[in-house]
């Protein structure tokens, strides 16, 4: 049986190579490999995956939309629907890399040991956790695109800046993946996952405007908001839905930006740690 440690890193001419857990990233392209083979996988499933990542959103969208929609007015100039439509383009997004990096990211670290085999070859953790990452991202862009299509299907939003939506769920995407892998790299087992959606996803989906308007909160709350990237996610995208520009664009583009720089590197240092020293 593994002892949980990976053999180390070797270069090219097969010599080992020291790790330094907190070091800064040496990126390379060849993440490919290790992405594309993580796709391949998916390909075998890819229809059960993309309902089953569809199917929860879609029910809050359209139930919620469409039934308790009808006993609400307008909010924030819209139709309750087409105001959480956005939201759940974001929910769905930060969902599907959530799972992605927590799940089957730790099933590929510890059980399967696939990380063992591909670290035993010249590709670096490095490598392997950003190929993780932009895997990870890369199925929640899926993912959002569904929903973005039912909401362009129901004529939900027939904007053209609502294109724009397109880039923001990929950095969505990058920005969860990130986080998931920093709490997939310190979990002993699978239920340590609950704690995280415990204590983070579920009050971070609350609070961040996904199901109402971040004004109607109590002043801490609102406070509190403005540093979850969930909520400047859907800050961004309800307006390009609603067929305008956001507010203060760069802000929420370097709050998801900055979620995603610092999560990469600090997950890289805590698989180092894990598993190469």
């Amino acid at each position: 049986m593994s002892s949980g440690k990976i053999h180390p890193t070797r270069d090219a001419g097969g010599a080992p190579v020291r790790e330094d857990s907190f070091r800064f990233p040496r990126l390379s392209l060849r993440f490919v490999p290790v992405w594309r083979r993580n796709f391949l996988v998916w390909r075998k499933l890819a229809i059960p995956s993309i309902l089953g990542n569809l199917a929860d959103p879609m029910i809050y969208m359209l139930g919620l939309g469409y039934g308790l929609g009808r006993l609400l007015p307008e909010v924030g100039g819209a139709s309750y629907i087409v105001f959480l439509s956005a939201g759940t383009v974001c929910f769905s997004t930060m969902n599907a890399a959530t799972f992605e990096a927590l799940y089957s990211a730790f099933s590929r670290m510890q059980v399967q040991r696939t990380w063992d085999a591909i670290l035993n070859t010249p590709i670096a953790l490095d490598d392997l956790v950003l190929a993780e990452l932009v895997w990870a991202a890369s199925k929640s862009f899926l993912s959002g695109i569904a929903i973005l299509a039912v909401i362009w299907a129901l004529g939900l939003s027939s904007s053209a800046l609502s294109l724009w939506v397109l880039p923001l769920i990929f950095l969505v995407g990058l920005a969860f993946a990130g986080l998931g892998l920093m709490v997939t790299t310190l979990a002993p087992s699978y239920d340590f996952f609950m704690y995280y959606f415990t204590l983070f996803i579920t009050p971070m989906t609350l609070l961040s405007g996904v199901f109402f308007p971040i004004e109607q909160l109590p002043a801490a709350f609102q406070a509190l908001a403005q540093v979850l990237p969930l909520a400047h996610a859907v800050e961004l995208a309800r307006p390009l839905l609603l067929g305008h520009a956001p507010d203060a664009v760069f802000v929420h583009v370097a709050v998801l930006a900055g979620y995603l720089v610092v999560a990469y590197p600090v997950a890289l240092a805590l698989a180092r740690r894990r598993l190469l020293q």
